[in-house]
């Protein structure tokens, strides 16, 4: 017998377990049987730090609810190409350091794709920094400053502070109110906010009625600046505070003012908690009103989170949705087998892309997707009016 013969009868080596589900994946691909396909069965994980516990619970808790729908309805809908999403929170308590280091342990899984939603501006700050290969989608800041750094993990859905001040007070002066005061943390995020006011103030031709700050954006200590608003009478207040703005406002309630309150993007967190004082409430919104079913974004939102057995809409939880739907679409983009560099890739090529009657557009130099920007009111029945 000659030695090719000899070959063509050896035995097959016995196949591993891994060769064999890879066959058996393989086969059911081609043969369209429907079969789940092991070899894609690898979990996306998508890492969220955030606070949970203290000043900005709220929001916090608000968007990892919107978010949470929307990746719970796209696994019963089969994942992404074939592979569930799942979403790890991680509770940051508002606190820098600890949201650096909630992203530098998701950055030391090897699984985990992107970071989603970090909240507040010096956490932001610290996410995007420490994890600089990962993508960091949606931050809850609308900080202009931010924008400015050379991040390009960062991809902003939501329109910045300076669209919203610019928004508030076109809607002022539309209604012949031009005494315009502002109450801003005395911090990274109160500064561009005064810089947006005294700017968009500038375009209107007009002046400062006051100007009054907080120690910072977690401080209680509102009671002085409430003092100072009330006293100046203005016809209207922006609101540059989050988390502490139901202080302030029954602050300056107590003290005797009685200017129209308008709040940025970040106080609608908040808005519960000031009860019946948050009637005649207006503010900006970066997303459509929760209620406002004309948009298709609002309606896929309304039906995943009554699946998701809550039936509370809110903004913050509609804007955690929507930042949830950007990612997926840099993950669908990313190809079946996505990497962090691929997520990032993916992200960048959204252009022009229709999110249900919100535009969402990056680019290679580009990195805020939305100009969305809306005014509401809370009517005097505490229903938001848009």
């Amino acid at each position: 017998m000659s030695d090719s013969k000899a070959r063509t009868f050896d035995p097959l080596p016995k196949p591993t377990r891994r060769q064999v589900i890879g066959r058996l994946a393989g086969a059911a691909a081609v043969a369209g049987l429907g079969l789940p396909v092991f070899a894609q069965a690898r979990t996306l994980r998508i890492g969220a730090t955030f606070d949970n516990s203290s000043v900005e619970k709220a929001n916090g808790t608000g968007l990892f609810l919107g978010s949470s729908a929307y990746f719970n309805a796209l696994n019963r809908a089969g994942g992404i190409n074939g592979t569930k999403v799942e979403l790890v929170m991680a509770d940051d308590q508002f606190k820098p350091d600890i949201a650096k280091a909630n992203a530098l342990s998701f950055a030391a899984d090897s699984a985990m794709l992107a970071i989603l939603h970090p909240l507040g501006t010096r956490q932001t700050a610290e996410v995007s920094d420490a994890v600089p290969g990962m993508a960091v989608v949606g931050p809850n800041t609308g900080t202009v400053s931010l924008r400015k750094k050379a991040n390009p993990n960062t991809f902003w859905v939501r329109a910045n502070y300076d669209q919203e001040i610019d928004k508030l007070i076109a809607t002022a002066a539309v209604l012949g109110q031009s005494r315009i005061g502002i109450v801003y943390s005395n911090d990274p995020l109160g500064q561009s906010l005064l810089a947006g006011y005294k700017a968009a103030l500038a375009k209107a031709k007009l002046e400062p009625a006051v100007v009054a700050s907080t120690p910072g954006t977690t401080s209680m200590e509102v009671g002085p600046a409430a003092k100072q608003i009330a006293e100046a009478s203005p016809q209207i207040v922006i609101i540059g505070l989050a988390g502490t703005a139901p202080a302030f406002v029954k602050a300056l309630r107590a003290a005797g003012g009685k200017s129209s309150c308008y709040g940025l993007s970040i106080t609608a967190g908040s808005l519960s908690a000031m009860g019946d004082l948050a009637h005649g409430l207006g503010f900006a919104m970066v997303v459509p009103s929760p209620f406002a079913t004309k948009f298709e974004i609002v309606r896929r939102y309304q039906a995943d989170m009554i699946a998701n057995g809550t039936k509370e809409f809110s903004l913050p939880s509609l804007e955690g949705y929507m930042d949830a739907a950007v990612l997926a679409e840099g993950l669908r983009r990313a190809g079946p087998a996505p990497t962090r560099a691929a997520v990032l890739a993916g992200l960048e090529r959204i252009e022009a892309y229709d999110l249900g009657g919100v535009k969402i557009n990056f680019g290679r130099t580009n990195r805020e997707g939305s100009q969305f920007v809306d005014v509401a009111v809370i009517s005097t029945n505490g229903r938001l009016v848009s």
